[in-house]
């Protein structure tokens, strides 16, 4: 069977800054999505679907949650080889540093993959959202007698000079290669695509950071310490010397990257028909079993929200907002375009007596927010009204942050009765 051959190679990503203040305790893997998923479950998910089931998830800060969420979730036969291990960067006799890039990250974890017998490596982002077939890649680079398969998605003029562009031959083959190409050079680096994406202007195939080496070619390449990056620099020096075949995408695709796109992929789940599909049983998206209780809604008007298990709403109004797990929204709030994370846990009533508790996890009454994301355990008092915007500059304190006009209270902040952002 082709996908025994397969050992997945997830990449955590470096510090995640541009996702901070979400990143600030919690690696880029581990950040919540969609009210109820990580990141994380994503690229995961995409390999048990296609029957891969041996991953290491290569990370190197804030790895605690990621570690508890990977233990808590992903757990196999004991009878079968499927596993999913998280690799944190480790001191070495060989390597003493963090990982310095993505090829760095693998070259310095290669003695854990080396244990296990594998054909083909493949090498997986763990900051994207989207659904790919992974076996039919494996068979288009098994079938050509690939050494490397990149996987690419036409994107249009606008696009393409913020991805590297990658050029291939009526066999698919790629030829030629070029990093965040100036749109001046751009009419040489067209390709063939669909005439669906031609319609579109989806002229040039950009890479998606997802590839499949040979274990050969791998462990040749990663014994040369002087590269560090697959995309800068692995990628564009091998196709001259090994065969790369451009294994095309053309489904939604989603690099989260800044909070402004985490942001919107998250709030495009409310459309009618979502790009990303969460309903499609081939393409199941798997996370933590949590045993929760239904959520209940009272007195709310509900348009284009998509609401997590475990909620108590009491809001007047929900619009085109996301509200995560054991959720609770006090009376007459209004909550527009926000993406509401939820809580860990419940408060008791005997917990909140004892402790006195002023401001109770969750949102407060007669709140009015907007344009925001709210991270885990955060408490909001009553009369807070938060609305985002480009009339907000970029400003961080101790409580949220404003990135791009969205406003993100950080994790477990307080956000007293009355505050205005």
């Amino acid at each position: 069977m082709i996908n025994s051959k397969v050992l997945s190679i997830i990449l955590g990503g470096g510090q995640g800054s541009r996702l901070h203040p979400l990143t600030e305790e919690r690696s880029k893997p581990a950040v919540p999505i969609a009210g109820k998923y990580r990141l994380v479950d994503i690229p995961i998910s995409n390999c048990i679907n296609a029957d891969i089931k041996r991953m290491f998830v290569l990370t190197q800060f804030n790895s605690a949650s990621l570690n508890r969420h990977i233990k808590d979730t992903y757990h196999f036969s004991f009878f079968s080889s499927a596993f999913v291990d998280v690799l944190a960067a480790e001191q070495t006799p060989d390597h003493k540093g963090w990982f310095q890039g993505t090829a760095d990250a693998v070259r310095q974890s290669m003695h854990h993959f080396l244990r296990h017998d594998f054909e083909y490596a493949l090498i997986l982002s763990g900051d994207q959202l989207y659904q790919m077939d992974y076996a039919k890649m494996v068979e288009a680079h098994e079938a050509s007698g690939a050494e490397i398969s990149i996987a690419t998605i036409p994107v249009n003029e606008k696009e393409a000079t913020e991805f590297g562009i990658l050029k291939s031959n009526d066999e698919s083959v790629i030829t030629s290669f070029i990093e965040k190409p100036d749109a001046s050079l751009l009419p040489d680096w067209t390709s063939d695509v669909s005439d669906d994406m031609k319609a579109q202007g989806r002229n040039y195939l950009a890479s998606m950071g997802i590839y499949i080496f040979n274990r050969d070619l791998l462990i040749k390449l990663m014994n040369d310490d002087s590269t560090i990056d697959f995309g800068k620099e692995i990628i564009p020096q091998s196709i001259d010397k090994h065969k790369t075949l451009s294994f095309q995408y053309e489904g939604y695709w989603t690099d989260i990257g800044n909070i402004d796109s985490f942001f919107e992929a998250n709030i495009g789940l409310t459309d009618d028909i979502p790009k990303f599909d969460l309903y499609d049983k081939s393409k199941r998206i798997y996370t933590h079993a949590r045993m929760l209780p239904t959520t209940k809604v009272a007195g709310t008007t509900l348009d284009k929200a998509v609401i997590a298990e475990g909620c108590i709403i009491g809001a007047a109004k929900i619009e085109k907002s996301v509200i995560g797990i054991r959720s609770r929204i006090g009376a007459e709030s209004t909550i527009i375009k926000t993406y509401m994370m939820g809580s860990d846990y419940y408060e008791s009533l005997q917990e909140i007596d004892e402790k006195r508790i002023n401001i109770l996890m969750g949102i407060g009454q007669r709140c009015f927010i907007k344009n925001a994301i709210i991270d885990k355990n955060c408490r909001i008092g009553d009369d807070v009204r938060i609305n985002g915007g480009s009339h907000l500059k970029d400003t961080e304190t101790d409580t949220y942050a404003v990135k791009d006009g969205i406003v993100v209270i950080k994790s477990g902040a307080t956000i007293p009765h009355g505050y205005v952002i």
